[in-house]
């Protein structure tokens, strides 16, 4: 089902803390959506903080309604969206709660890099590390 051009989707499955998968459409047409969470990064499983990461993402959408705003597809197929469950923003709240990066280089709302800014001032999350790596960094050895 789409409202003007979003998805309203049933979360499946929760792959990390910014990549989840629902299932979309209607009862004998379900379609499984691979989704990457838009403007945010997440640390990997084996970092720092990316199990907690990945269960708080599972805490506000694991086998909820979520909407959907697709705004891309990334070089993996997946669709990089906007993710709203329980009419919350979930892109948002993962940042707000330490739980990602603002994914500077993709990054267009200025909400997401407050939220940041927020979080490691008030020292939540992956920011109680006093040195935290982001994953793009943490992700570059390992594809040597």
């Amino acid at each position: 089902m789409t409202t003007a051009g979003a998805l309203l989707c049933l979360v499946v499955a929760i792959a990390d803390g910014d990549t989840l998968t629902a299932r979309c459409g209607e009862p004998g047409a379900y379609q499984q959506v691979k989704v990457r969470l838009a403007e945010i990064d997440a640390p990997e499983k084996a970092q720092p903080f990316g199990n907690r990461s990945r269960q708080h993402l599972a805490s506000l959408c694991f086998q909820q309604v979520a909407t959907i705003r697709p705004t891309t597809r990334d070089r993996y197929g997946r669709t990089v969206a906007r993710v709203e469950c329980q009419g919350q923003d979930a892109n948002l709240l993962q940042v707000r709660a330490g739980m990602a990066w603002a994914y500077t280089k993709y990054l267009t709302d200025p909400e997401v890099a407050q939220a940041q800014d927020a979080a490691r001032a008030a020292r939540v999350g992956l920011w109680t590390d006093p040195e935290p790596i982001p994953p793009w960094d943490w992700r570059r050895p390992q594809a040597r």
